[in-house]
């Protein structure tokens, strides 16, 4: 039988036709996320470094910090809510196969459900984006164009 813990986590997976140190600097340096994913970043990922990353159309922020860092290979970060995000590269002959898994949501069964469901649409929607830009380098803003009559 499958209990809630074991289903309980978010993982997208996607392959990115770039090489691995590419795909893994478009996570690390926030001058090439912001092109994908947030707006503003307090700064570069590096192990040990506690990051704010702003998305400013809908007036939203989240802390981090940056909990293992593998060059090319993976990065560890935890949430200010206390979830968990890993990127997992994967090098391969036709480009990088990456894996986002996102895990510790907590609450009543239903809410860590949808929990799962928000953060695998989103994360689905980063690698796409993620993909646009580096593949063909065109920035699609679906990030803000995802809610846009949230935006502030």
């Amino acid at each position: 039988m499958t209990t809630l813990n074991e289903i309980s986590i978010s993982k997208v997976e996607m392959l990115i036709r770039k090489p691995v140190n590419e795909v893994f600097e478009a996570f690390i340096d926030p001058s090439i996320t912001t092109k994908f994913w947030f707006t503003k970043s307090s700064g570069r990922l590096e192990v040990g470094k506690r990051i704010r990353w702003d998305w400013e159309m809908y007036g939203v922020s989240a802390e981090l910090d940056v909990e293992e860092l593998e060059q090319n290979n993976r990065i560890f970060i935890k949430f200010d809510d206390d979830t968990t995000v890993e990127w997992i590269f994967t090098p391969r002959t036709e480009g990088t196969f990456v894996t986002i898994i996102n895990a510790g949501f907590k609450g009543s069964p239903n809410e860590i459900v949808n929990q799962v469901i928000d953060s695998t649409g989103g994360f689905t929607i980063v690698l796409c984006g993620l993909k646009a830009l580096l593949e063909h380098n065109i920035i699609l803003n679906l990030v803000s164009d995802k809610f846009p009559d949230a935006h502030v």
